[in-house]
């Protein structure tokens, strides 16, 4: 792994510094941001509601609440269909929970993986529409290039509205009302990065505000702020850049979170082990309540999720998130039996190779998408691992840094049913017969998106301490960058010439713990996770590149270091 230190600006730490009165460590972690402007770097700091942009900037947007308050008005039958990943599941509990409070009674459908695949397929339209017809059908979270199946649903007499931001890979445009601020656009709008979830809020905030401004009193009644804890776990985990109208909806979310009266949600935290009262983090989300929620779309329906979210009966809510719980625990055992085999095929044929494609008939399609994104990491390579549904391959791509994955599958497009999602993750579907000149043309693709160079993972080191640093208020003072995600990683700190104060401690499976001493005698801890098969030296020098968090568990709240490589000291 290659250590670089951040490229930053000395002109723009000490402008930051002195015109924000901030320490210099703010200063320097704010200039390695895509951040120019001394009045930007404030606002990033302290990310208020009020700095929304109007929704009806978006493009498309005014149209759709037109169209739903058309169908209100006229007591049309509303057919809401989402997606099973997160981004879906709180896209559609959101829009459902919204509508209801305006009166309206929309139904929701959420497809079924392993029967009718992504998204709006004609198998989900036909079940969603089984019972009656729609006047209006709205999906969210995906619809961007399904112009077909699009045009099928307005044949039964229903108009559509997509709220979608996944890219376009199809030229045909869609016979809909579009709000995707990928498609319709500029680049360098706030609200550009914004996943289904923030659309769907967006599109609540303008229904809000034009019945506001008829003098409607429900309109009045709706405090919007109560649905940013649904906005939070979305955004959070469609792993979307947290800059712009991301960083303020998600700042304000996470405390929202906190005290969500959702019972739903006090559900999962039980079943994740998640102690009520205390702060949550990104890291909760991505690794805890994420996955619960992810399950039931992989194994089972995440409409269950749904409801379960909607639910006002905690006892109902509790039985669901225990199913969810032991669908998360199924779910992981599937998947370290797919690494593995996978790990095993890597190792014997595709050594080498820049791009890799790999496919089982008995790989369950649940979960391809999260082995493919632990093969990305583990080996550094863009990775489509697929499982298969009579003559169809079908599955998902994970890429690394500097890879667009989107880009690559366009030029093996000519091999695909499917394809589409965004630069680091994707879906994809072929027939089994064009597997093998699938793998051959998605090597080729990567090593031209390389352009001949492998890809070596490197680590930014945000600035070098010293062990005298690490203390609760070094770790106040960078959580005033809080929330980190994509677009705003997590510093990573480096310590030079350290000394272990004793050897490593292996613990579980594949995990140490490890202690350094400082000048003044305290000792500061940390874990390494995952890193066990190769322990550092307790008798020599060593350099670490490590993130510092809190370690909150029985009432206690002790600073931590969480290491993530180390190496000998030059």
């Amino acid at each position: 792994m290659i250590w670089r230190s951040a490229a930053v600006s000395e002109r723009k730490v000490s402008h930051f510094t002195k015109s924000l009165g901030v320490p210099r460590l703010i200063g320097q972690l704010l200039a390695r941001l895509d951040i120019e402007e001394p009045q930007e770097a404030r606002a990033f700091l302290h990310p208020k509601l009020k700095h929304l942009d109007d929704p009806f900037s978006l493009t498309g947007l005014k149209d759709a609440v037109n169209r739903i308050r058309r169908a209100m008005e006229q007591n049309e039958r509303i057919a809401i269909i989402g997606d099973y990943d997160v981004d879906g599941v709180t896209s559609t509990v959101l829009l459902v929970h919204a509508l209801n409070r305006f009166g309206a009674l929309p139904e929701f459908t959420i497809p079924q993986r392993m029967n009718e695949g992504y998204g709006l397929s004609k198998a989900v339209v036909d079940r969603a529409l089984a019972d009656q017809p729609a006047g209006l059908v709205i999906a969210v979270d995906c619809g961007t290039n399904s112009a077909e199946e699009i045009q099928y649903i307005r044949s039964t007499g229903a108009d559509v509205i997509i709220i979608d931001h996944h890219r376009r890979t199809c030229k045909e445009p869609v016979p809909a009302i579009l709000v995707n601020p990928h498609v319709n656009d500029g680049s360098h709008e706030p609200w550009k990065n914004l996943c289904s979830v923030g659309l769907v809020f967006k599109l609540v905030h303008g229904i809000v505000k034009s019945l506001r401004e008829e003098g409607d009193r429900t309109a009045y009644k709706i405090e919007l702020k109560e649905y940013l804890d649904l906005v939070a776990m979305g955004t959070i985990a469609d792993l979307v850049p947290l800059v712009g109208e991301n960083r303020i909806l998600v700042h304000r979310g996470l405390k929202v979170l906190e005290s969500t009266h959702r019972e739903g949600l006090h559900a999962l935290f039980h079943v994740s082990g998640m102690e009520t009262g205390r702060s949550i983090s990104p890291t909760d989300i991505s690794f805890k309540l994420g996955p619960r929620i992810n399950a039931s779309g992989r194994l089972a329906n995440a409409e269950m999720t749904v409801n379960m979210l909607l639910s006002k009966n905690l006892r109902r809510c509790l039985d669901i998130a225990k199913e969810l719980d032991s669908m998360n625990l199924e779910r992981q055992e599937i998947e370290r039996a797919i690494v593995d085999e996978a790990n095993v095929y890597i190792g014997k044929f595709l050594q080498g190779a820049s791009g890799y494609v790999l496919h089982r008939s008995d790989w369950h399609p649940g979960v391809v998408g999260i082995v493919a994104g632990r093969l990305s990491r583990k080996h550094n390579v863009p990775t489509v691992v697929l499982g298969q549904k009579g003559e169809l391959a079908k599955g998902s791509g994970r890429s690394v840094p500097g890879v667009n994955l989107i880009e690559v599958l366009g030029e093996c497009s000519d091999l695909l049913n499917s394809w589409g999602g965004h630069p680091m993750a994707t879906g994809v579907s072929l027939e089994c017969r064009n597997i093998e000149a699938f793998q051959v043309a998605f090597d080729n693709a990567v090593k031209r998106a390389l352009e001949g160079d492998l890809f070596e993972p490197e680590i930014e080191i945000a600035a070098y301490i010293r062990p005298d640093d690490i203390c609760p208020d070094l770790l106040n003072t960078v959580g005033l960058l809080n929330p980190f995600g994509e677009g705003n990683p997590e510093p990573v700190f480096g310590l030079s010439e350290i000394r272990l104060a004793q050897c490593p401690e292996p613990f579980g499976n594949d995990h140490f713990r490890f202690c350094l001493r400082a000048r003044n005698g305290t000792f500061v801890s940390g874990v390494a996770w995952k890193k066990a098969d190769r322990l550092p030296p307790a008798d020599s020098n060593i350099d670490l590149a490590i993130k510092l968090n809190w370690n909150e568990f029985n009432g206690r709240r002790l600073l931590q270091m969480e290491l993530q490589d180390w190496k000998p000291s030059a």
